[in-house]
């Protein structure tokens, strides 16, 4: 099976690469920025899907929501995975409504919790 390809953005640098070499490990095939505006780039610069956007949920410039609503008009069939040390019930002030069963991935994680929960993002079909 192929690499998915998954666009990675965290604000912070390290966890960034942290997350890009661990998804490396597992196979997946990963691009990452902590600048949102690189990762429109990145995503324009695409030419096949992009699978998955992993993004933080809170970042100075442009929140997780607001570049996933910018990045999902250049690949539509993208599906978003948010990350935040934040709680999910605290997702909902930064206007991301997660239907019940969608995956988000609360900061601290394991190796394996980043996993399968990438997989479930990937493997997410919203309710009907």
């Amino acid at each position: 099976m192929p690499a998915a390809p998954i666009l990675v953005v965290d604000d912070e640098v390290q966890v960034l690469s942290f997350i890009m070499e661990l998804l490396r490990m597992q196979g997946y095939g990963v691009e990452g920025t902590w600048d949102p505006d690189e990762a429109l780039r990145l995503a324009r610069a695409h030419l096949g899907p992009v699978h998955l956007l992993l993004t933080d949920l809170v970042m100075p410039v442009m929140t997780g929501p607001e570049l996933a609503r910018e990045i999902s008009r250049i690949h539509p069939a993208m599906k978003v995975l948010f990350m935040s040390a934040y709680s999910e019930e605290a997702a909902q002030d930064y206007e991301v409504w997660l239907a019940p069963g969608e995956p988000f991935l609360n900061k601290p994680f394991s190796i394996a919790t980043l996993g399968q929960t990438v997989r479930a993002a990937l493997n997410y079909e919203p309710p009907a």
